[in-house]
Formats: structure tokens, sequence, C-alpha cells
């Protein structure tokens, strides 16, 4: 999706959906394939973020004098924050396609998506600039030179939001980050776009040290995309999570409710990080399919291996015996 034809894509393609009452079930294949894909929660900080990016672009259509405001979605690896910026993305690009029609035929592309790279300077953050929308560049080409060919092609492109993620590889301490740092806050005044960060703990960081940390925290507003508590005042975030993904599970014999009664072992099996409740639920329906039972049980999810932070957090309580 770091190049505009595979973002077009994902964008324009129709999301996984569970089945509709009435209609024919499914084969094993396309359960397969459904449960692979799976359903994407609406989650709070989607929401959120969606309405501050819809703001920030309206508040920044008619700013030409200085940088538009941006954000920065930030929070602990596997919180969802790549996942809420691709949703964001997708809905800018829908909406630019039902205003104006085919964008292939008017030479437009509404969204960017570019990725920080390991130890980025500004000419190789430059060049994924170029690499998104497919800018021809040389070897002979000054950094300048790469940058004023963004700019320009970004402008007549009409981009409008521009989404950059692992911004936490930024570390403006050193020079390379420093360059790659005046290079941003350089795109977000000649690009008439509203830029969007994506990063772990971006806070904690060097991001917003010295002077050029002080000017990007003066202009991005921080939204949290952290892990879901298993209980907010009156509310219950995870068990509402839970229960949205399990009413999306396409099994058979998989008894309603029984994955919301989990919802403590769910939560210090994941430590509340969405990223991994998914996979854990996507890999125990495939597992469920695969061997035939058609249902989640805790038997089921206990023999699923999820990534090593998760398995970190979660040690099983061992019975001690009083003699």
């Amino acid at each position: 999706m770091t190049v505009w034809d595979g973002f077009a894509r994902f964008a324009t393609t129709p999301v996984a959906a569970p089945p509709l009452p009435g209609e024919p079930a499914r084969s094993l294949a396309e359960r397969l394939s459904y449960h692979s894909r799976f359903v994407t929660v609406r989650t709070p900080a989607i929401d959120t973020l969606a309405k501050q990016v819809r703001t920030m672009m309206i508040l920044g259509r008619h700013q030409q004098v200085t940088a538009r405001p941006s954000l920065i979605v930030t929070g602990p690896a596997g919180a969802g924050k790549t996942t809420a910026l691709l949703q964001v993305g997708r809905a800018c690009h829908l909406a630019h396609t039902h205003r104006h029609g085919d964008m292939a035929v008017a030479g437009q592309a509404p969204v960017a998506y570019v990725l920080v790279p390991p130890a980025a300077s500004a000419k190789t953050l430059a060049l994924e600039f170029a690499r998104y929308l497919g800018i021809p560049v040389t070897a002979r080409m000054s950094q300048a030179q790469i940058v004023n060919s963004v700019c320009h092609t970004y402008t007549t492109a009409g981009v409008k939001l521009v989404m950059i993620d692992e911004i936490h590889r930024l570390n403006p301490r050193t020079t390379t980050g420093a360059q790659s740092a005046d290079l941003l806050k350089d795109l977000t005044e000649r690009i008439g776009a509203t830029f969007v960060y994506a990063g772990i703990d971006v806070a904690a960081t060097p991001l917003f040290a010295g002077v050029r940390g002080a000017q990007l925290a003066a202009r991005a507003a921080l939204i949290d995309c952290d892990s879901f508590p298993a209980r907010l005042g009156e509310h219950e975030p995870f068990h509402d999570l839970i229960r949205a993904l399990e009413n999306a599970l396409d099994l058979r014999h998989h008894q309603a409710g029984s994955l919301v009664k989990l919802a403590p072992y769910l939560h210090q099996r994941t430590a509340g990080q969405i990223g991994s409740l998914t996979r854990l639920i996507r890999q125990a329906a495939i597992t469920a399919l695969l061997e035939g039972t058609e249902r989640i049980t805790k038997t089921t999810l206990d023999h699923i291996r999820l990534d090593h932070l998760a398995e970190q957090h979660y040690r099983p309580r061992t019975r001690t015996t009083v003699r």
C-alpha cells in the first residue's frame, strides 16, 4: 500500500462482512478466506481520528501562510494505530471517489501513505514520497530536485491527506534525523494537505526533543490509541469489542456469547491489545474450521500461540496446594 495503485486497490476492495440472515451457507474455503481477512471493528480510536482528520482538513483548506495543523496517532505496539490510519485513509479515498468519479481518468490521488524507512535520511524519505506516486527519479538528482518534484506532483495530483507511518523511527537528535524532520516540515508547508503521523509511544521518543521537536509538538495534536481497559467507569469497552468480533464469526456450531463470558481471560491473554485479540480470534476460528469443530472454546484459545509481547504478558496462574 506504499504505492498509489496498491493503496487504491486496498481502498476500493469490498471489506470482509459476516453472512447476512437468509444468505446461502458459505463453503469451507470461503469461510477460511473470510476469517483470514475478517472484519475491522469501528473502535473509539478510529472514530476520534476520523472526526479529527475531517476537522483538520477543513481547518487547513484555506491556510496558505504557515504549515497546516497535523495529527499524531500514538500508542503501544499492537494497539491498532496503522489500522486506524488506513481506515481513515480508505474513507477519505472513497469520499473523494463518490464526489469526483473515476480518479484514474482525472489523474487524482487524494490520499498518500508513506512509511518512514529505517535510519531514514532526508533523501531516502523524499524517495519514499516519490515512489508512492511513481515520480521518476535518477541517481544524479539532488535532494532538492526530488523534493521539488514531489511537491509539484502531489499538488498536481490533488493529494489532500498524507499519512506517514512508523514516525517513531525518526530521531531529531541525530544529523540524519534532524534533516528528515526538517524535510517533513518543508513538505507540510509546500503541499496543501493534512498530515497525519503514526508511531509507537511517540511522546516517549526523541521526536519532540529540541527545537525541531518543539515545532512539531506545537503543530500536532496527539491521539492516543491505547489498549482497551477491562472497565471504564460504567462501561465495559473490552466486552463490547469481543461481542462485535464474536458476532462476526461464521462458525456453524459456535455458541453466541461464549467469548464474551471469557472476557477476563481474553483481557489477561492479550493485555487488552486489539491487534492481539483479533489475531487470537481469527486463528481460533480457522483452527475450528480446519478441525471441524466449528466453535471456539477456551481449550481452542489456549492452544493458540500469540505474538511474543502478548505471550510475555500472559502468565497462567498456577494453583498452589495448601497442606
